[in-house]
């Protein structure tokens, strides 16, 4: 895995609110801390734990084997151990209107959401659970941050292509890749769509591809996850001064409008695009967790290519059951880690989680509705 250091940034947040139709919209987001300080505005949010019993799994406090399943390292769940111990797959996944709906994308674990050229935005899907999978896609170019995402995961990275700014930067990650080299084995092109958005690969398109360029499928030796979950019976529960109603996530992406809508029901955050369900090929896109990454960024020189810095430390939110939390969020040892306001790293729910990354300079096209 590549290894990265970065520095703690703490900023403040002023939310302003006003009534929007029957509900509440928190209209602005702003950065209120003066430059010339580190120490934080605002009082802490209590993160408590929920008492109320749970029918969910049992899950060890270590992660051993019980019963041949294992905790998966990308949704904390209980997972069969042949694809929990497994190196995930991670796959760039397009989000032109071309291309829906997305193959496979459902079974993915973690979603990373990122703006590329155009305003638009493109998919890092990192899944363990593909094996009957015979379309996952479409598959598009490569861009330098996915492939730090990707290495905090200890994944195997497909794609096809990559912009001529990460090429150098693909050295640092076992890839497949569908244009270079021999990954090409990997890939499909369907007739249901038109180039470049019918490019498509498969479990056994990937497994071929990993076999030949001599891959590991095991973790490193000294992989010990990304995330914090909670454990069951012990959910996190966001609450306090500083905690906001995020019923509706507005994340602020410009293309297709999307957002975020929870579901009291199921205790999920429903995706939404163009006011209507975003759809993969196996049902409606729906995870448990919400984070906003806010990332300092630029443009490469003289291109439309953005460059978006994710090893300076920044700030963002977190969402889960309804509620939404300011955290900060810095590099350490080449993985991201999240800290709620009282200093401590989070703890996620099990489940499915979407990040969100952000430019600082759009900070005030987040929004987020109550009841």
């Amino acid at each position: 895995m590549r290894r990265a250091g970065g520095f703690a940034l703490c900023l403040g947040l002023a939310v302003m609110l006003s009534a929007s139709g029957c509900g509440k919209k928190y209209e602005e987001v702003v950065n209120t801390l003066p430059e010339e300080t580190t120490e934080r505005q605002t009082e802490p949010v209590e993160v408590t734990a929920a008492q109320e019993e749970t029918t969910a799994e049992f899950v060890p406090d270590e992660r051993i084997e019980v019963d041949g399943r294992i905790q998966s390292y990308l949704t904390g769940e209980m997972r069969d151990v042949n694809q929990a111990n497994r190196r995930p797959l991670a796959v760039m996944i397009s989000n032109d209107r071309e291309a829906w709906p997305h193959y496979g994308m459902g079974r993915a674990g973690v979603i990373y959401e990122v703006p590329v050229e155009g305003n638009m935005t493109r998919y890092l899907a990192i899944m363990e659970d593909y094996d009957d999978l015979e379309r996952i896609g479409s598959v598009r170019s490569c861009r330098n941050c996915f492939i730090e995402f990707a290495n905090e995961f200890d994944a195997i990275y497909a794609h096809y292509g990559q912009s001529t700014f990460a090429k150098p930067q693909l050295s640092e990650i076992d890839n497949i890749n569908g244009i270079e080299g021999r990954g090409g084995q990997a890939f499909y092109r369907f007739s249901d769509r038109k180039a470049p958005h019918n490019a498509y690969t498969s479990f056994e398109g990937i497994q071929a591809a990993v076999k030949d360029l001599g891959y590991s499928q095991d973790y490193e030796g000294d992989y010990e996850g990304h995330y914090q979950f909670a454990k069951p019976g012990q959910e996190t529960v966001l609450s306090g001064v500083e905690t906001v109603d995020a019923v509706r996530i507005v994340p602020g992406y410009t293309m297709f409008h999307p957002e975020f809508r929870y579901v009291e029901e199921d205790g999920l955050y429903h995706r939404y695009q163009t006011d209507a369900p975003q759809e993969s090929d196996e049902g409606p896109l729906a995870v448990k967790n919400v984070i906003i990454q806010y990332c300092q960024s630029g443009y490469y020189a003289n291109t439309e290519y953005l460059n978006i810095n994710v090893d300076t430390s920044e700030w963002g939110y977190y969402a889960t059951g309804g509620k939404a939390v300011t955290v900060t969020w810095k590099k350490e040892n080449g993985v991201t880690r999240y800290y709620g306001p009282d200093g401590e790293e989070i703890r996620l729910n099990p489940g499915k989680t979407w990040v969100c990354i952000l430019s600082t300079k759009d900070v005030d096209r987040t929004e987020f509705y109550g009841e």
